[in-house]
This record gives C-alpha cells, structure tokens and sequence, in this order.
C-alpha cells in the first residue's frame, strides 16, 4: 500500500511538471510570458517572520519563524535549500492551560528544489521536495514532492505583472507526535495534502510589489474536509539591495476542511 502511494505521488509529479510544460507554451504564445530558465538565486537570505492566525471558535495562535534560504550546487544541480523553524503559541477559552505568552516549538521545513540542464531539457521549472519534522509536542512527520515554475515579462512589456510563479506539492503524513494523550485524541488525520500555489506578484512602485497566493495556497486534503481556498495578498517593499519587509493577510473563503478563519503576517528579509 506504501509503495502505492509513493508510486501516486511520482505519477502526481510527473504530471505537474507535463501541466506546467504545456503552460508554458500556452502563455509564451498569448500573455507574452517567458519562462526562467534559471529562478534559482545564488543570494543567501534571512527571513523574520510573525504571523498571527484566528480559528473557530475563538481560538488564536500567534508564530515566530525563522527561514533561510541557502544555494546549494552539485556539479551541473543547482538549487535552494530553504529550513523554517518556528515556535507557536495557541490560546483561547477552549485552551485554558495555554496563553500568548507561552511558545512551545513547532514544526521544522526542510525544502530542496532546483534544475539540472540535463533532466527535462525543454522544461525550464524546478523539481524538489519537503520534509516535515515535528519538534513539539504536536504534530506529525510529512515529506512531499514538489515542482514549480518562474514566469516573467518578455523583454520590452509594460505589463505590470512582476511574476507568475506557480507550484505544485503533495504532501504524505507518516507518524504523528504526541506529548501525551489528551493530545494525542486531538490529533488530526495523517496528511493526505496536494498544495497549489498559483503565485502573482504585481509592480505598484518601483520598489513595492503585491504578491498573491505567495505565502498561502490553496490546499486539498483527501484525508478528510476537502478544499481550503484563501484570498491571500501580501504588500512588499525593498529599501535596499539587501532589505526587504513585507506585511500580508489572508482570510478563507472555502474552508471544507480547517485551517484558519483570517491570518495576519509580516517579514523583515535580508539578503547577503
């Protein structure tokens, strides 16, 4: 059974990245659209991030992150290798033994993408995956693979779209932690979960984009609930060649399954 899911998410791979070949021949031909045959960045990069979620009912959790982003090269492989860390603290009437100001650890992302001119010459995209390691008391080990692509403006556009950068993971839950088993019945269903980025970001000055579906995508979880789908907008500005901040929100809008009613974020990237 095992084996035929691994063999599913292969298939569910192979697949994205022939959907997202074909799409680059379709926006090449009708918005003007370039692919880029080479999105990786060879620039380190230190994120901050807050973000501030709200559930039903009534309950809230507030999460520092740290995130890294690192360029990786083996021979003619090149790529990112992205690590979040991140603590959380939950509250509200039906969490009385928790409150904002205790943070416990939570989940821990390790992200691996990049291209190879030798694999899938005439597709210019990225192929990865993510593994999830569950440092808290909660939560549950996932790994998934991933593909994605980078589109930009053809050279001379005036168009004001800065981006079109879509993606596409599924991720494979496979043991849950618990710290005890009041937590433990609290658990929800091993992840079953295909994640769809359909990333834009738009030039509004110079220095200042608005970016959507960047930070929170839509998600299908075959595990049980269904859809999640979020209007998600975020508002960055960079000052210098090596400082960015940005501040975003998201609010669901189909929600079969929960995540959150409304997310408030924000980050302070810099770049060396």
């Amino acid at each position: 059974m095992k084996l035929l899911r691994i063999l599913l998410c292969l298939c569910l791979l192979n697949a994205a990245a022939k959907v997202m070949a074909d799409e680059d021949n379709y926006l090449s031909k009708y918005f003007n659209l370039k692919s880029d045959p080479n999105p990786i960045s060879d620039q380190h990069i230190l994120e901050f991030w807050g973000y501030h979620d709200a559930y039903e009912p009534q309950a809230q959790s507030n999460t520092l992150k740290l995130r890294y982003y690192q360029p990786v090269q083996i021979d003619q492989w090149r790529g990112t290798m992205r690590l979040d860390t991140s603590y959380v603290s939950a509250y509200g009437p039906l969490l009385p033994n928790q409150s904002s100001g205790n943070y416990a650890a939570g989940n821990t992302l390790l992200t691996v993408w990049g291209n190879h001119p030798g694999i899938l010459k005439s597709w210019d995209g990225t192929l990865g995956g993510r593994i999830v390691f569950p440092f808290g008391n909660n939560g549950q080990w996932a790994a998934g693979p991933q593909a994605g692509m980078v589109f930009h403006p053809a050279e001379g556009s005036r168009s004001p779209l800065a981006d079109f950068s879509p993606l596409v993971r599924y991720m494979y839950g496979f043991y849950s932690k618990n710290g005890t088993l009041a937590s433990a019945l609290n658990q929800p269903a091993l992840a079953r979960r295909l994640e769809l980025y359909p990333t834009l970001g738009f030039n509004i000055a110079p220095d200042t984009q608005i970016r959507f579906w960047d930070e929170n995508g839509v998600i299908y979880n075959s595990a049980g609930g269904g859809w999640f789908v979020p209007i998600d907008a975020m508002v960055t500005h960079r000052i210098n060649q090596h400082f960015l901040f940005a501040i975003g929100a998201s609010k669901q809008v189909v929600q079969t399954f929960q995540q959150y009613d409304w997310s408030y974020y924000g980050k302070l990237s810099f770049n060396f």
